[in-house]
């Protein structure tokens, strides 16, 4: 059967609506930037803490001049910092999600979570806003959380292998599609205002109830069917429905032996994937591919961007921010296009070492820019160019490359300790960043480009390519590694013995 044949619509149906929750979650992840003043104002009116001036809304300048209460800086600070601890925390539930009712019930079930969150922000203005928006951004965080999670376990498992790097890309393309949108929704002229901006936030649970719709009609994982639950029929119900019409047999062989290996292992559960000297070159990898994307300087750009067109003298920097968005967008559709002809590790080495470059291009930069003025376009350059290394491959791989190189067993169990190790360090980033910044001034670039280096070198040498093959080929590099470890382990034993 001939892979190009296997674009099915009901595949394209199926990758379509599992992406949308990647939509809702960069949607969310971005929602909360643009309406930043009005929102601390309507706080500070519900605490009681407000000045006369600020109950008018009509110059947001004044706003910016206002000294900020502490408590307004605390409940903005948690309105914010909540959807990470949200995300944190589900992470560790993905396997378990999975598991309980399928791939495609799985996300359905947690679509209650993103609705109610959308309630809760939408109609924050009925009770007390700073409230309801922290409660709100706490269940959208726990929700991200495990769609980030299930998401791309789900389409890497319904991926035909020749097209399993452009598919799981989809996951990333939506998640900056989204955060474009709420970039754009929340300007001013639209629902980034005082009247509108609840709704502007309550949108974040919309693409969750379209997802339900959609949901019933797509396939569950063939994989989750035959290895998990041992339903042949059903799998092969399910590949036929993906596929096409088509020769199913080479997919259940391989699933076969897939499934002989799993019942051969005790069930691996994330205490003892941890512990695992079988899976400790994997996880590894899935571990440090994703502190590679948070740990990049990517939140760090966002943070400088505004302040550095300003400097360069755009007369409206949040446009200039829509445009980083707009780069974003469309160097994550260039990796869906090369994922699978150039490949994840050469795409992830030319992403991560053109971000170093970009890096020491900023520090100089923003090192020189009072001095030179033409320097402050070199910052911006260097800002579009670290954005687009950035998607075209440290940004898309990690989310689908953990279930790569993981088998069925194990991948729930990694692709959550993943997603946490991924939230986690986001969550640091944010709550150290303004610390290092104000320590290192322009030199934090630097200390990044330091850190981009050091994962470049590790993906070199440790990362193996994985285009192109079946979760059991890849699988088998990496029990290969094991073996030449234990080996040379044995060896120096033997030495040290013999030396003895």
């Amino acid at each position: 059967m001939d892979e190009g044949k296997q674009l099915t619509g009901t595949l394209a149906l199926a990758v379509f609506t599992a992406a949308l929750g990647s939509l809702q979650f960069g949607y969310s992840l971005g929602v909360i930037n643009a309406p930043q003043k009005i929102i601390e104002n309507h706080y500070a009116r519900a605490l009681g803490v407000s000045l006369e001036r600020s109950l008018t809304l009509e110059n947001n300048t004044d706003l910016a001049e206002e000294p900020k209460h502490p408590s307004v800086v605390m409940y903005w600070s948690l309105s914010v910092a909540i959807f990470s601890i949200g995300g944190m925390v589900s992470s560790f539930l993905v396997g378990f999600i999975a598991n309980l009712r399928g791939r495609v019930k799985g996300m359905l079930m947690v679509n209650v979570l993103a609705v109610i969150a959308g309630l809760l922000m939408g109609l924050c203005k009925m009770w007390l806003p700073h409230i309801m928006v922290i409660m709100g951004r706490a269940v959208m965080g726990f929700y991200c959380g495990l769609t980030s999670g299930l998401v791309p376990m789900y389409i890497g498992e319904i991926a035909p292998k020749a097209y399993r790097g452009a598919l799981g890309a989809l996951h990333q393309l939506a998640i900056v599609i989204g955060i474009l949108l709420s970039q754009v929704i929340g300007l001013d002229f639209a629902l980034g205002n005082d009247e509108m901006w609840p709704l502007l936030l309550g949108l974040s649970g919309a693409p969750a109830i379209l997802q339900s719709f959609l949901l019933p009609l797509c396939p569950e994982s063939p994989r989750y069917l035959y290895i998990l639950l041992g339903k042949e029929q059903e799998a092969k119900k399910s590949l036929l429905r993906l596929k096409g019409p088509c020769d199913t047999t080479p997919d259940l062989e391989e699933m076969k032996r897939e499934k002989e290996e799993a019942d051969k292992e005790a069930k691996v559960s994330i205490r003892s994937l941890i512990f695992s000297s079988v899976y400790r070159q994997q996880l590894f990898v899935a571990l440090m591919m994703h502190l590679s994307q948070q740990l990049s300087g990517i939140n760090a750009i966002f943070y400088y961007s505004t302040s550095i067109f300003e400097q360069a003298g755009v007369g409206q920097p949040i446009y200039a921010t829509i445009g980083v968005g707009v780069i974003n967008t469309i160097f994550t559709m260039v990796s869906v296009v090369l994922v699978d002809r150039a490949g994840r590790r050469t795409l992830t080495l030319a992403g991560l070492g053109g971000m170093c470059i970009c890096a020491v291009a900023m520090t100089v930069g923003l090192k020189y820019q009072f001095d030179l003025p033409w320097m402050s376009y070199v910052s911006m350059a260097a800002i579009f160019l670290f954005v687009s290394f950035f998607e075209i491959g440290p940004g898309p791989i990690p989310w689908f490359i953990v279930a790569e190189i993981f088998s069925q067993g194990p991948r729930p169990a990694a692709i959550a300790l993943a997603g946490c190790c991924n939230w986690t360090s986001n969550f640091i980033i944010g709550l150290t960043f303004p610390y290092i910044q104000a320590l290192m001034g322009c030199y934090v670039f630097i200390l990044f480009a330091a850190l981009l280096l050091c994962f470049t070198l590790f993906i070199y040498f440790r990362v193996p390519e994985t285009k192109g093959k079946t979760f059991e080929e890849i699988a088998a590099i990496f029990q290969k590694k094991h073996q030449m470890a234990k080996e040379s382990t044995e060896l120096d034993q033997l030495k040290t013995s013999s030396d003895a």
